[in-house]
C-alpha cells in the first residue's frame, strides 16, 4: 500500500484521500459519466507541490492524472495520483505586449474578463468554464476569432511544465523546441503544464450571437448554411447545431423543450458589414430568437450557450471532408430527439495555415468538425451510445481522417491506434519520439494516450 503520508508532509497544498472531507470536491468534473476516483488527489498550491507529487509518483510507480477545468476526463484515474491546479490560478495581462500570462487551471472566463479591461480578447473556446491551458494543449478552436487568427496554440509563446523527472522547465521556440511543438496540440502527454504565455487580440466589441430557428425548417436551413458559410470572409466564424432542448426553466420560454436549429455567428470587423453578411440566413426562415448584435467580446464569448453545470453527457465526434446534400440528409435523419445536440463547425481560413514555428495540431485543412451529444443515465448508456454510433456510422462515407483532438470521445482519446489515425503517422511518430524522451514510462497516460510502452 502506498504511504501517502510522506507526500502530505512535503506539500504547501493539500492531500486528499478517498473518504476525506473535500476529496469529492477535489475530484470535481463536468463529465458526470466519468467520475474521478484517484488513489489520492494533490491540491497543488505551487510548482514545488507539482514537482513533489510527480517525484512521489515516480518513486511509487504511480500514473499521474491532471484536472484543470474538468470538462473532458478520459480516465477515472483509478490507481493514479491526481494533481489539481485550481489553487495556482492566475491571469496577468500585459496590454503593451498584448499577452496574457495564465497559470494553474484558470478558466477562459477569467482571461476574458481580465483582457477586456485593455480592449483585448483571447482566442477562447465556446465554453468559458474550460481551463485555458487544457484547451490550448489540444490546439483550441473558438467561435469568434479563430478563422481570422488560427488555433489558440498558434499564439502561445512559452509553457511552464513539470516533466516526469520532476524538473520544472520553461520551453519555447528557442528552448527545447521539440517539446514546445509537441505541447501545442499533443494534449497532456508530456507533463503537468503549470503556466503559459499567449497572445491577445484587439477585439473590444464584435458582431456575435445566435439565431434559433424552428426545427421544422432544418431541411431548408442546413443546405443554405453550407452554401452561405463557404462565402464568408475570414473575419467571420459560424457553426450550427440541431438541438432537442430540455424543458429547463433557465431557457427562454420559446426554447424550452423545443426542436431547433441554433445558428452561431461572429464577425470581427465593422458592425455594418458583419450584419449585412448574416442577412441571407435571416431570410431563410422566421427565427424563434435572434441575439446577434454588436456586443462586447465577453458577451459574444458565450454565443454557443454551452452548459455551465455538470451533466451526464455522452459525445462522439467526426471530421467531415464535405457536406454534400446526402451528408446533410443523413445528419438530419439521425439527429433525432434522443440526441441533445448535433453540431457542425465550419473551419478554414487561418485554421488551415501552419504557424510560424512547428506545432502538433492535426486538423489543419479540415473543412468541418462535427460533435454530437446525448444525455444519458447509467441505465441508458448502451442505448444512447448506440444512437451516437449510428449517427457517426451514417456520416462515415464523408469523414476526414483529421479531427480536432479536443473533441475526441474518451474511448477515442485513449486508443493509441485511433490517435495515430487522427494525427497521421508522421506527426504521431514525432510526438512519440518526444514522449519517449520526456516520459519514457508513460507516467502521464491518463489522457490522450500516446504510448511508448
Amino acid at each position: 500500500m502506498t504511504d501517502f503520508g510522506k507526500l502530505a508532509g512535503e506539500l504547501d497544498g493539500t492531500l486528499f484521500l478517498p473518504g476525506d472531507p473535500g476529496y469529492a470536491g477535489e475530484c470535481f468534473t463536468f463529465h458526470l459519466l466519468q467520475p474521478l476516483t484517484p488513489d489520492a488527489a494533490v491540491g497543488a498550491a505551487s510548482v514545488a507541490d507539482v514537482q513533489a507529487a510527480v517525484r512521489f509518483a515516480g518513486a511509487n510507480d504511480l500514473a499521474v492524472a491532471v484536472r484543470g477545468g474538468g470538462h473532458l476526463q478520459t480516465h477515472s484515474a483509478a490507481g493514479a495520483l491526481l494533481i489539481t491546479l485550481d489553487r495556482m490560478n492566475g491571469v496577468t495581462i500585459d496590454a503593451r505586449r498584448r499577452t496574457a500570462r495564465i497559470t494553474g487551471a484558470a478558466r477562459w472566463q477569467e482571461v476574458i474578463d481580465a483582457a477586456a479591461g485593455a480592449g483585448l480578447a483571447p482566442l477562447s473556446g465556446s465554453a468559458t468554464t474550460v481551463s485555458a491551458i487544457g484547451y490550448v494543449l489540444g490546439g483550441g478552436q473558438g467561435p469568434i476569432l479563430s478563422r481570422r487568427y488560427g488555433y489558440a496554440s498558434d499564439h502561445v509563446t512559452s509553457f511552464d511544465i513539470v516533466t516526469a523527472d520532476g524538473r520544472a522547465r520553461t520551453v519555447d521556440a528557442a528552448h527545447e523546441p521539440d517539446l514546445f511543438a509537441a505541447l501545442r496540440g499533443g494534449k497532456g502527454n508530456f507533463g503537468v503544464v503549470t503556466g503559459m504565455e499567449i497572445g491577445l487580440f484587439p477585439a473590444a466589441t464584435v458582431v456575435g450571437g445566435g439565431i434559433y430557428f424552428p426545427g421544422a425548417a432544418t431541411e431548408r436551413l442546413l443546405p443554405a448554411w453550407r452554401d452561405w458559410a463557404a462565402t464568408l470572409p475570414e473575419q467571420a466564424t459560424t457553426s450550427f447545431a440541431v438541438q432537442w432542448l430540455p424543458p429547463f426553466e433557465v431557457l427562454p420560454p420559446m426554447l424550452r423543450g423545443a426542436h431547433v436549429v441554433h445558428l452561431r455567428y461572429a464577425y470581427d470587423g465593422p458592425a455594418g458589414i458583419g450584419t449585412a453578411l448574416l442577412e441571407p440566413m435571416r431570410a431563410v426562415a422566421p427565427a424563434l430568437l435572434d441575439t446577434v448584435a454588436e456586443v462586447p467580446y465577453p458577451v459574444a464569448a458565450v454565443l454557443h450557450n454551452d452548459p455551465t453545470e455538470p451533466a451526464p453527457v455522452l459525445h462522439r465526434s467526426l471530421g467531415l471532408a464535405e457536406l454534400a446534400d446526402e451528408t446533410l440528409a443523413e445528419l438530419i435523419r439521425h439527429a433525432g430527439p434522443d440526441l441533445l445536440s448535433v453540431e457542425v463547425r465550419a473551419l478554414g481560413g487561418a485554421l488551415d495555415r501552419p504557424p510560424a514555428t512547428p506545432d502538433s495540431v492535426p486538423s489543419r485543412g479540415l473543412p468541418y468538425q462535427l460533435t454530437a451529444f446525448a444525455l444519458a443515465t447509467p441505465d441508458d448508456l448502451a442505448r444512447q451510445a448506440g444512437n451516437l454510433a449510428a449517427l457517426i456510422g451514417a456520416l462515415r462515407p464523408w469523414a476526414d481522417r483529421r479531427q480536432m483532438v479536443n473533441f475526441l470521445a474518451p474511448d477515442e482519446a485513449t486508443d493509441p491506434a485511433q490517435l495515430r489515425v487522427v494525427y497521421g503517422p508522421e506527426l504521431y511518430d514525432r510526438l512519440l519520439a518526444v514522449k519517449r524522451r520526456y516520459d519514457p514510462t508513460s507516467m502521464f497516460r491518463m489522457n490522450h494516450s500516446i504510448r511508448p510502452v
